[in-house]
């Protein structure tokens, strides 16, 4: 299994906004959507800000797989489902700290229940760019 490295942890952990595309079923990336990442330990997560509904999200479950970038790093990844109601309290906090210049109505939304169920860890894939 691939491991980040610090130093993209760190970069794409700091980056405001990530871009990702999760791949169709032929294999093809969609087209990149930017949503926002927390770094939690030596992991990255993201969530759908539109719950379950949100068309990247749908995308991302065909075959949990795609391709972030952010930061200048650009990766393939392996989508996972983080169902741990632990860590998911560890990222509902860091989203909090990371984003808390915007305003509640965006932040609010990303620690709920209906984003909180979301929850994807991303793992960066041996053929990765």
């Amino acid at each position: 299994m691939t491991t980040w490295t610090s130093d993209e942890l760190d970069t794409i952990g700091a980056a405001e906004e990530l871009e990702i595309a999760p791949r169709r079923r032929d294999g093809t990336l969609r087209t990149p959507v930017t949503i926002w990442v927390v770094h939690v330990g030596d992991s990255l997560y993201v969530r759908s800000y539109r719950g379950r509904g949100g068309a990247w999200f749908r995308a991302a479950q065909v075959r949990h797989e795609g391709r972030i970038r952010a930061g200048g790093v650009e990766k393939d990844v392996t989508f996972v489902e983080e169902t741990d109601p632990g860590i998911n309290d560890q990222i509902d906090a860091a989203y909090r700290t990371k984003y808390r210049r915007h305003a509640a109505r965006y932040v609010d939304p990303m620690v709920a229940s209906e984003a909180r169920a979301t929850t994807i860890k991303l793992t960066p894939t041996a053929t990765g760019v």
